[in-house]
């Protein structure tokens, strides 16, 4: 025991490094940064290990009329050849539908489908043989385009959902001003580092493990023990970290990790799988596109009256994850509006393209975009400043009854207005617009734009069963700790952020807490890491597995040292019991020669939420996350290139967990949602090939793309209204949205040439060309 006295201590146990709150760095930063971090192909290979290919067709909607494997079996190297027949049950389909075969056997959905698999001695070896099969085909009709999906009438993949309040069409039918348009949202690549991967370990029995770069390893693991007709305890599988997912690793990777884990099982060797860039992004789901034909009814002033829209989306050859998240555009149309009456319908439809999946926002951001470009609209028509319009149809609160969604719930935190407000002050916004104007006036080529825009994202998973989460901790005799949770990192900072809640719980230095892997062996039925709910549900369920724990110390510490439990306190590095400071070491080896138990499964589940959606009516979301940004652009308006000149950024976070990676995630989730609405374009041709499937022909944006000027501020005044950990709000999804501000404008600077009569109707993204064609479209309307 430490005798020193207890003022000396006292001093020592002032602070904790790393508490909940604090601007910690990540926790891998530096392994990111030089290169250390380990992924799942710097595993160290196991002897005997093989590699997998995938055996790719080339026809985007065709039966298979035979395939000729002869070549590829007989390829130097390759030791199996796996078709759809070796596959124990060929689905994986997230939805369960059987919709999504494992690999294709008699139909071809998309350009680019998995027929067979090669498992060779070298990766090199199975690529070269996958591309050696003589495959024939009857080709069918194909649809590829949302557009002409919608016209010939193709079949839905899901149900669609309507969300409705109030008499839209009555409502229509009386304003006192009526307009309609189309707009087309565009898809986007994921483009993480990391590219899909799985590593199939096979073990006793029926055992395996699998090695895979997902954020839902409880998915993979059902869908491998679902491959392979085992129980589910049969199947471990583990995730230290993604270079990257943003969603497209939620369901993506279950087609490699079966494959792997198959071919292991059947050879009884280590089997990694691995596609290379062009294969992942041909092969994997994208965020969905969608034509939104809408109507919006509204008086003189802009205050909306009605709105009707409809959220037609290239869903793919599979329902995936197209009904949760055309769901959630339908959640977002809204945006930060009130509508009177109105009435949403989603349209999921079926293409031959591959089918679509989740991406940061999970459809949020197409609703949301849809919404602010109903107040443009309405803008443009009454010839005012588009904030004008935002502000005047902004929710509100119980006092106005102006607050409540198409869903029919009830907003309880608003506190959009006051972002704005403050941001459209800190920005200097009025002054300049007013320069903006003027210098439109004069300038010939160049043509500037600025534009407010507000976010409100709802925060949970819309299936109520996913909001739950647990976490195992283990307190060893040296004190040390022991982390695991359900969540996965993907370089968006969970692990430190969970790691801090329990440092603080137990008020010991960061340093003192072990990050472990996720895997299914310690947390089972992990929901998937999405829906921007990763802190929230996990944080909550390691704060409870500390606190059991906490509660088992304290009562040891009572009975030991004849106290009130009231008497006994953790505090910085030690624990408190009366006059007493015992250092936390010290303490924990006492507890464990009195045999109590350190170690403890925390649970967490998300209070007061329900949704019925064939009613379309229920509380699907705890709370909301709220932010704002101002963006000012130039455009060159003879060529229609653009430059972001500056962007203001102020985003509530409520009580943030960590400041420091909570603004790297809203610079970060600002320019990918940039990308998506300016530069990023997938294009498949006339044959329903995807021809964006690389760096070279798919414009992500680069580091000189990043706004000249880029302030970011958090709502440091604001917490979380509700029972959240340490009362913050999520950050990995809601932020997305802010550079819609970007989008518009960018739309200010090109209406400018038909001095602001006409709304652009840009769709998006918007690249250069679009630019350009809209600029010379309102100069013709001019003239």
């Amino acid at each position: 025991m430490d005798t020193s006295t207890f003022e000396e201590r006292r001093l020592i146990a002032k602070t904790i490094a790393g508490p909940m709150h604090s601007g910690l760095r990540h926790d891998s930063a530096h392994k990111h940064v030089a290169g250390s971090a380990d992924y799942i192909d710097d595993i160290p290979e196991p002897a005997g290990t093989l590699h997998a290919a995938l055996g790719l067709t080339d026809r985007a909607h065709a039966e298979i009329l035979s395939m000729d494997l002869s070549a590829v079996e007989a390829y130097p190297g390759v030791v199996l050849v796996l078709t759809a027949g070796d596959i124990p049950h060929n689905d994986i389909s997230p939805s369960h539908l059987d919709d999504e075969p494992v690999l294709a056997e008699t139909k071809v959905e998309f350009h680019g489908q998995a027929a067979f698999a090669v498992i060779a001695e070298t990766r090199d070896a199975a690529r070269r043989a996958a591309r050696l099969a003589r495959i024939d085909y009857r080709d069918l009709p194909h649809v590829t385009d949302v557009a002409e999906a919608k016209a010939a009438g193709q079949p839905l993949v899901t149900k669609p959902l309507t969300l409705s309040r109030g008499d839209a069409a009555a409502a229509l039918e009386t304003a006192p001003q009526r307009l309609k348009g189309q707009m087309r949202i565009g898809g986007q690549e994921h483009f993480y580092l990391e590219s899909h991967i799985a590593f199939a370990i096979p073990g006793e029995d029926d055992e395996i493990t699998v090695w895979s770069s997902t954020q839902h390893p409880s998915e993979v693991q059902h869908m491998v023990a679902h491959g392979l007709g085992v129980p589910s305890n049969a199947v471990t599988v583990q995730v230290r970290r993604m270079g990257g997912g943003f969603g497209g690793k939620e369901t993506q990777g279950n087609q490699f990790a079966v494959l792997a884990a198959v071919a292991a099982k059947r050879l009884k060797r280590p089997v990694k799988l691995r596609p290379d860039r062009d294969e992942d992004m041909a092969g994997t789901g994208k965020r969905h596109d969608f034509l939104l034909d809408y109507e919006v009814g509204f008086d003189e002033t802009g205050r909306i009256e009605a709105v009707s829209a409809n959220y037609a989306a290239r869903c793919g050859y599979s329902s995936d994850l197209s009904g949760p998240v055309t769901d959630r555009a339908l959640f977002h149309a809204d945006s930060s509006y009130y509508y009177p009456h109105v009435r949403l319908t989603s349209e999921p439809l079926k293409t031959n393209t591959v089918s679509n999946t989740a991406y940061r926002g999970f459809g949020g951001p197409q609703g949301m975009v849809g919404g602010e470009r109903i107040i443009e609209e309405i803008a443009y028509a009454l010839s005012k400043d588009p904030l004008e319009i935002r502000k005047r149809n902004f929710y509100g609160d119980e006092t106005d009854g102006r607050n409540v969604t198409p869903y029919h719930q009830t907003v309880t935190d608003n506190i959009i207005a006051r972002l704005v407000g403050e941001l459209e002050a800190s920005a200097d916004y009025q002054a300049r617009r007013a320069a903006i104007l003027d210098f439109n006036r004069t300038s010939r080529v160049i043509r500037k734009g600025i534009a407010l825009t507000p976010v409100k994202f709802g925060i949970s998973f819309t299936m109520t069963a996913f909001n739950q989460a647990g976490a195992l901790v283990h307190v060893y005799q040296d004190g040390s700790i022991h982390l695991n949770h359900g969540g996965t990192e993907m370089g968006q900072g969970l692990y430190t952020k969970v790691a801090q809640v329990l440092a603080d719980s137990f008020q010991v230095d960061i340093d003192r807490v072990k990050i472990t892997a996720t895997t299914t062996a310690k947390v089972p039925n992990t929901s998937a890491t999405a829906a921007s709910s990763g802190s929230d549900l996990n944080g909550m369920a390691a704060y409870d597995a500390a606190r059991q724990i906490k509660d088992r110390l304290i009562a040891f510490a009572a009975e030991r040292w004849q106290t009130t439990p009231e008497a006994v306190r953790f505090v910085p590095n030690h624990v408190q019991i009366g006059e007493e400071l015992v250092p936390f070491p010290d303490f924990i080896k006492l507890a464990y020669f009195a045999r109590i138990q350190l170690s403890a499964a925390g649970f967490y589940k998300t209070p007061k939420i329900h949704w019925d959606r064939n009613t379309g009516r229920g509380m699907p979301f705890y709370y909301f996350a709220y932010g704002a940004s101002c963006s000012e652009v130039s455009i060159d308006t003879l060529t229609g290139e653009y430059m972001v000149d500056r962007v203001d950024v102020l985003h509530d976070v409520g009580k943030s967990l960590n400041p420091a990676i909570d603004i790297g995630q809203v610079e970060g989730a600002f320019v990918q949602g940039m990308g998506w609405l300016t530069t990023e374009e997938l294009w498949w041709d006339a044959k329903g090939r995807l021809r964006t499937h690389a760096p070279s022909t798919y414009k992500i944006p680069l580091a000189s793309d990043r706004p000249k000027i880029f302030n970011v501020k958090l709502a440091d005044w604001n917490e979380n209204a509700e029972m959240t950990i340490g009362r913050s709000k999520a950050v990995g999804e809601p932020p997305f949205m802010l550079p819609i501000s970007v989008l518009e404008a960018i739309s200010m600077a090109v209406a400018s040439v038909a001095d602001y009569r006409e709304c652009p109707r840009l769709d998006t993204p918007a690249t250069p060309e679009r630019v350009l064609m809209a600029v010379e479209r309102l100069r013709g309307a001019r003239g």
